[in-house]
């Protein structure tokens, strides 16, 4: 009997671990918030790890050293003291290249439309099918962004099921009546990402997303020139996705998490190279038109 108990929770255990397809870190802050006692913001913390961790978001079987590193930061501003929180999360998420100890920066999103209900020790649901609360419907959508941008790095198009998983949750969430899940709730939302990333407009930025780290940094560490050189020849592309809708969401997402890359990639260039890329870079992403001059030197 103690010899089958053992092997139905060594199989509920490895059931577990089959389940995970993120490796997702949560911090919750509060440093607005004077309470001397902050113990379910430490409950919040672990029911986040617990529901991000704990689940199956991908279709695939990942093993644990595939996991997708992320970083979930809730910034607490507003608490009533009993169920009611708003605040803001930053979210990133990287992914490792090839042949390398380098790990590379997808996505680095600050969402400031944060507002949920949460009370000690809740465990937090959710469904594909409806709309059960704000905070798993944000945490859900992240995790389907997370795990396509990741699908979208190692193979064309491959996060196409995910930011449609995203756009489900968009749409279910909308019944919730809070912010950031409609078009007119700002361009700069939930909204905007997932109808960016579903949108055939953006499909030469995801196409370029891919050749970036497949063509591009996944050879850089054998062969820091033909990979740069691949990268510099699809510096254009991002022009024309410019072109396309000023400002929008998705192209900010990309600058965010790659405008710094960027500009170690081609330091190292030749001088014609460099220019190139500054004056490209510069049009397309003029946010950060100051990292970029650093370029010309």
């Amino acid at each position: 009997m103690k010899t089958f108990g053992l092997y139905i929770l060594l199989s509920w255990l490895c059931a577990v671990a089959a389940a995970q397809d993120l490796n997702a870190r949560i911090q919750v802050v509060s440093p607005k918030i004077q309470s001397t006692n902050k113990r379910i913001f430490q409950s919040l913390e672990t029911a986040m790890k617990d529901f991000l961790n704990g689940r199956k978001w991908s279709a695939d079987a990942i093993l644990p050293q595939e996991r997708i590193d992320c970083n979930f930061v809730l910034n607490i501003t507003a608490w009533d003291g009993s169920s009611n929180f708003s605040g803001e999360l930053q979210v990133q998420s990287s992914r490792p290249v090839f042949n390398s100890s380098y790990t590379t920066t997808l996505i680095n999103v600050n969402d400031k439309d944060i507002d949920f209900t949460y009370t000690e020790g809740q465990t937090i649901d959710y469904t594909d099918q409806n709309y059960q609360s704000n905070l798993s419907s944000i945490m859900a959508f992240y995790a389907y962004i997370i795990v396509g941008m990741d699908y979208d790095t190692f193979s064309r198009y491959g996060g196409n099921p995910y930011f449609l998983a995203a756009q489900t949750v968009v749409t279910n969430a909308q019944t919730g009546g809070s912010k950031g899940w409609k078009a007119f709730d700002g361009t700069i939302n939930r909204y905007w990402l997932s109808e960016n990333l579903n949108n055939t407009l953006y499909q030469p930025l995801r196409g370029f997303v891919y050749d970036y780290h497949r063509q591009g940094l996944d050879v850089m560490a054998d062969n820091p020139g033909k990979g740069r050189k691949v990268i510099s020849a699809l510096l254009p592309i991002l022009a024309q996705v410019d072109r396309q809708r000023l400002g929008a969401m998705f192209p900010l997402v990309f600058f965010t998490a790659k405008s710094d890359e960027l500009v170690s990639i081609f330091n190292k260039a030749a001088s014609q190279e460099r220019l190139q890329a500054m004056n490209i870079l510069s049009q397309v992403d003029p946010a950060n038109g100051l990292k970029y001059q650093a370029l010309q030197k």
